[in-house]
């Protein structure tokens, strides 16, 4: 009898034992309950409502929420989980908010905004696709004092009133109409109130500010970039007056102009930009060399450059009738252009002095009837500083690929590396056969041939 209650005893125990295994989620505390639904689908988060009583709101007190439309059977369905969760008495905090929304109702994104707004949002990001209209931001999203990045696609933002972001890192504008914001100095205005802004990214917006002028004691990254369409706007110049800042990337073949003010020392800079000048050597002799000039003048603290063939030829013709600044802070150079202009590269070699990594990225092979790469000095750089060469092309030991090598290694004193990368047709003992035929200036210079 006592072995039949024992018995009885072990088994009950051992099944509850196994709900307790089956359901130990249920053991968590909402908070991290919360969380691990906040990386589900909202259309999953939901689902778990049906679980118990207890889960029945959990999925509403989720920390941050991504809702795109496209994810949904319908429209509707998309509404009504987002004004389910929008409209809830359970007034949460949000950490990350993102909206993706495409069709052609927009009329739910105000009083979603603004319950975000409420609930204290830290990190907005919305993306409005619509057919027959464009979404206007709410006036409460100008005055969130909780967001600390703010990034928006294919909306209007408006001069309003008031604007207050006193806790704004990080802020991207993408397709972005800016027409309330392109009189009176309204953009300046609008940065001057993010006094904590760090990144700023501006691209393919319409209607720009003319010029575009951005004054931040604070910002450490800032991307321009206005693309290519004949639907933007032409920007006829670019101010940016940032002592912090650290990286700059531009790309604009519409601007004219470009001023950089107080750049910080050994900045990392990329540059896609022509100057609005497409003509001849004598055109930018005429209409563009102060253009250039103030540019260049601008960048001399750079330490990290970038720079794309565009950009280069007009540097490159510009320095027929004036010689280039000295930029003494540069360190690594990384140029893009087709094989037949490298010759272009030579002036603003010249102009480096204390080069230490060069890039070479071509887009195609090097032209195997290409003979032609004749420098005619071997800059200062070559002689006494480049310590890195990687040349981003497929190498297959052609003549006119080796002649390129060999004037880095036979001109580069101080060389410790030259990176090739192998053309997936070819082998590295026949690449290894003809740089054993070329002389080094380098005795410590390494030759490293990268696999594809």
């Amino acid at each position: 009898m006592v072995d039949r209650e024992n018995s009885s005893q072990i088994l009950c125990s051992k099944g509850f034992s196994q709900r307790l295994e089956e359901d130990r989620i249920s053991q968590l505390p909402d908070p991290l309950i919360c969380h691990i639904l906040s990386h589900l689908l909202p259309k999953e988060a939901v689902t778990t409502s049906v679980l118990s009583t207890r889960w029945r709101t959990l999925w509403l007190w989720v920390p941050s929420l991504e809702l795109v439309s496209r994810d949904f059977s319908n429209f509707n369905a998309f509404a009504s989980l987002g004004d389910r969760f929008f409209e809830s008495d359970r007034m949460s905090c949000l950490d990350k908010l993102n909206l993706t929304i495409a069709g052609t109702d927009a009329s739910h994104i105000t009083s979603w905004i603004d319950a975000a707004v409420k609930r204290k949002v830290q990190h907005l990001r919305f993306k409005c696709f619509l057919r027959s209209c464009v979404c206007r931001m709410p006036v409460s999203l100008y005055v969130c004092e909780t967001l600390v990045s703010l990034k928006l696609e294919s909306v209007i933002l408006d001069d309003v009133e008031f604007v207050s972001f006193p806790r704004l890192k990080t802020l991207h504008l993408l397709r972005v109409i800016l027409s309330k914001l392109s009189k009176d100095a309204a953009f300046e205005r609008f940065i001057s109130c993010c006094p904590v802004l760090e990144d700023l990214e501006i691209s393919g917006c319409l209607n720009a500010p003319q010029p575009l002028r951005v004054h931040s004691r604070s910002l450490k990254r800032l991307i321009i970039g206005h693309g290519y369409s004949t639907q933007f706007d032409s920007v006829p110049g670019v101010v940016i007056d940032a002592p912090q800042l650290c990286f700059l990337r531009i790309i604009d073949h519409v601007s004219k102009s470009f001023i950089v003010n107080n750049l910080e020392y050994n900045a990392k800079l990329e540059v896609d930009i022509t100057f609005g000048l497409r003509g001849s050597v004598k055109a930018i002799y005429i209409s563009g060399g102060s253009l250039i000039r103030s540019f260049l003048s601008g960048i001399l603290k750079v330490g990290d450059l970038t720079i794309h063939e565009v950009t280069l030829k007009v540097i490159y013709d510009y320095s027929k009738s004036e010689s280039l600044p000295q930029f003494g802070y540069m360190s690594r150079l990384c140029v893009s252009l087709f094989a037949q202009y490298l010759t272009w590269l030579e002036p603003f070699l010249e102009s480096c002095p204390n080069l230490k990594s060069l890039v070479l990225k071509l887009p195609y092979y090097l032209p195997k009837k290409m003979n032609q790469i004749n420098f005619s000095s071997v800059p200062k750089c070559l002689q006494s500083s480049l310590e890195f060469v990687d040349l981003k092309f497929p190498v297959s030991g052609h003549v006119a690929e080796m002649k390129l090598v060999r004037y880095f290694l036979e001109n580069s004193a101080a060389l410790k590396k030259l990176t090739l990368h192998l053309d997936s047709n070819s082998t590295e003992d026949e690449i290894l056969t003809k740089l054993l035929e070329i002389p080094r200036a380098s005795t410590k210079c390494e030759v490293v041939i990268v696999k594809k």
